[in-house]
């Protein structure tokens, strides 16, 4: 009851501080010093409050502008998400890290995160600790993206609408893609948020790829339904224009993800965090670091 009390008061003081990456950080922390197991609530919810607070977004987005950042973005998306994949694999070879740990870091970098390794995890029978490693480097990744992604995006002179498009580009997790946003302005969680959603739907063709390839035909293809969920909220939010409704949606939004990044952090385990291994986590880094300025690129093609 006391550890329960406890996450409630922290998650209390996460939304009083309006800090994402604060918000992760004290998830990672009470995680860790909790010893908290994957029962725990936090662990079981994290990716519904995150959802949930997406979704509301979509409310106070504009059909036509997503429609517009559709045309332009996804034949973009589609070759960058390629170029990253096969990057991913290519050094993974490099630094000889293993095929099975190679496919999920390129998934997972390619388009979204903890959430495409873990779809991506059961087709290609990788080993549960080497699924919790990869997560805990992408989430080191992310922290490093929400603390330092919106100071860049000044020094380059990004608009909203640009910084976002980068963010949804170059961070992994949605998580962080929108914790990198919320620090920028409410037009970057815009097109953030929805060229996002747009990068998650490859997930598709990426499952069906590797249950190919793996010639393991009993693999059920994951459709993300909350993108679907997502685009009919962004329909009803254009649909009705109604200033105070969208300006307390906005700020339940908030709420969400604040406690959604909470919740994401106390996935960290301290077990995971002795799994990681030198090669594992250069291999990663040396792939962000990569597609960050790729992605940068990528952004000007788009000529927000």
């Amino acid at each position: 009851m006391l550890i329960i009390s406890v996450s409630l008061i922290l998650s209390a003081l996460v939304v009083m501080l309006g800090s994402p990456i604060l918000a992760l950080g004290l998830g990672a922390t009470f995680s860790i010093l909790g010893k908290i197991d994957n029962r725990f609530y936090t662990r079981v919810f994290a990716t519904r409050l995150l959802q949930t607070g997406i979704i509301l977004i979509g409310l106070s987005i504009n059909a036509v502008e997503v429609f517009e950042l559709t045309k332009v973005f996804f034949p973009i998306l589609a070759f960058y998400v390629s170029v990253t994949f096969l990057l991913g694999l290519l050094l993974g070879r490099v630094f000889r890290i293993g095929r099975k740990f190679s496919l999920l870091i390129a998934s997972g970098t390619a388009i979204c995160g903890g959430t495409a390794m873990a779809a991506v995890a059961p087709i290609i029978r990788s080993r549960p600790a080497d699924l919790a490693t990869g997560i805990t480097i992408v989430f080191v990744l992310n922290a490093i993206a929400i603390a330092f992604f919106p100071m860049l995006g000044k020094l380059l002179g990004f608009s909203e609408l640009q910084f976002g498009a980068w963010a949804a580009l170059a961070i992994h997790d949605t998580s962080a893609v929108l914790g990198a946003s919320l620090n920028y302005g409410p037009d970057a969680v815009d097109s953030a948020t929805t060229i996002k959603m747009l990068r998650t739907l490859f997930l598709v063709p990426l499952t069906v790829f590797l249950i190919f390839f793996q010639r393991n035909e009993t693999q059920s293809i994951p459709f993300p339904f909350f993108v679907l969920l997502f685009s009919i909220s962004v329909g009803l939010g254009s649909l009705v224009d109604l200033p105070v409704v969208s300006s307390l949606i906005r700020d339940a939004s908030q709420v969400c993800l604040l406690i959604g990044f909470f919740a994401v952090g106390t996935q960290i385990s301290k077990e995971a965090i002795q799994e990681l291994k030198l090669a594992r986590l250069l291999s990663s880094i040396t792939l962000w670091a990569l597609i960050i300025p790729i992605s940068y690129l990528f952004v000007g093609l788009g000529s927000l």
